[in-house]
């Protein structure tokens, strides 16, 4: 086999198999290295819900066969009230889209080596030139590339990722057919992505209904184990609990019965990065906290993070003046913070408060969206501080001066 690549990347995820779509296509020597057997691809990590907007559809071509449900509105429950607003969706077939990208990535001349575990970054002179896999195996390339999520065995031997423990969020999913999606007394969630804010079922994080056609639906939740996890959590159930617990609470899932191999488990880092690159070196996808702080949407920032990364190795390799300096591939670290997270500090602190706060105010919050201008969600979900600060009230003023102190104590 070739041991020399324009690029090398580790992991075959939506960001590093993005990534090299976008440099086949440009007729680059591209190796992409994943740890799974390629056959059953990709039964390890079919983690993501699969939810998605048009927006990234359309603009890395994707093909509607690997989306199973088209929705028309999102919906946000609290305890007592929901709000619901006109915006197109797609949930996709997670393992489908996959596929998909592997596959046109070859079409384009990709090489894909499977059974691939990624250990550690081969070095000269203080820069990374390749990686070392299964044991002894070497690659070299002008750029590497980590891809491999919040394992990122490369990003973390070059101090490239700060990710931390405490910063984890952990998530599980069921699929389910005979879900009762348009139960009396809740919003009708019938080609809708639902997403519901209540401490009881997901202690400082929430949980999700993605209808994905007839009375079939992907339930699931996700939190971290912050301190508002500490606050609102009964320590004594898993994630596993909480989604059962929610499951014998809720009429919409009486008679929901499991199906058969559609489980699904997962984790993201919902933090401020670090650095993302360095010499010869990017890091994509959740190798990064790359994921929506706020809703926990990362299909889109990921692909968005991988075509990000190709356009920067495109700009250093450019025949007779390659340059592969960190100066250089810092390219990518600017359009990573405007066009793949832009705002993510004012989105992070929002997420924070958000889930600092009680029941009682998630009810109260979304009174408020139902009076206020169907942009305001959008704006604030974008880090708007003026759209905040519509959302806010006087009587928040101790629950902001508790969230102060807690951040001043972190």
């Amino acid at each position: 086999m070739n041991d020399r690549f324009d690029v090398v990347i580790a992991g075959a995820g939506p960001a590093g198999a993005q990534c090299a779509r976008d440099l086949a296509s440009r007729d680059y020597d591209v190796v992409v290295l994943e740890t799974e057997p390629e056959e059953g691809f990709p039964r390890q990590s079919n983690k993501s819900t699969g939810g998605t907007f048009p927006s990234m559809l359309s603009a890395f071509g994707i093909p509607n066969d690997v989306v199973m449900n088209f929705t028309d509105t999102i919906v946000v429950e609290s305890p007592n009230e929901h709000f619901v607003q006109r915006q197109a969706g797609g949930v996709l077939d997670f393992a489908a889209f996959k596929q998909y990208l592997v596959e046109d990535g070859r079409e384009n001349g990709a090489e894909y080596r499977f059974d691939a575990r990624v250990s550690k970054p081969l070095m000269d002179g203080g820069e990374i030139v390749g990686v070392q896999y299964n044991g002894s195996e070497r690659v070299y390339g002008d750029i590497v590339v980590d891809a491999t999520g919040p394992a990122a065995p490369l990003a973390k031997a070059l101090d490239v990722t700060d990710l931390r423990r405490e910063k984890q969020a952990i998530g599980i999913e069921y699929e389910f057919e005979g879900v009762t999606v348009n139960q009396e007394g809740y919003a009708d969630l019938t080609d809708a992505m639902m997403l519901r804010l209540d401490h009881e079922y997901a202690p400082g994080g929430y949980s999700w209904i993605f209808h994905t056609g007839e009375d079939t639906a992907k339930v699931g939740l996700c939190y971290i184990q912050n301190e508002s996890y500490q606050r609102y959590a009964d320590t004594r159930r898993t994630v596993d609990g909480y989604l059962q617990h929610w499951l014998d609470s809720d009429p919409r899932f009486d008679t929901a019965d499991r199906i058969e191999g559609r489980q699904h488990r997962g984790s993201a880092h919902i933090q401020r990065p670090g650095s993302l690159s360095t010499d010869n070196f990017m890091a994509i996808g959740d190798t990064v906290p790359t994921i929506d702080p706020l809703w926990g949407e990362g299909i889109h920032k990921g692909m968005r993070s991988g075509r990000a990364a190709a356009i920067t190795a495109d700009h250093c390799l450019i025949p007779e003046e390659q340059d592969t300096s960190a100066e250089n591939v810092s390219l990518y670290d600017d359009l990573w913070r405007n066009e793949v997270a832009p705002r993510m500090n004012a989105r992070l602190l929002l997420t924070e408060l958000l889930y600092f706060a009680p029941n009682e105010r998630y009810d109260t919050l979304l009174r408020d969206l139902q009076r206020l201008d169907e942009d305001t969600l959008i704006e604030a979900n974008e880090g708007n501080k003026l759209a905040v600060a519509r959302l806010l009230q006087l009587d928040d003023l101790p629950l902001l001066a508790r969230f102060a102190k807690q951040r001043l104590r972190g």
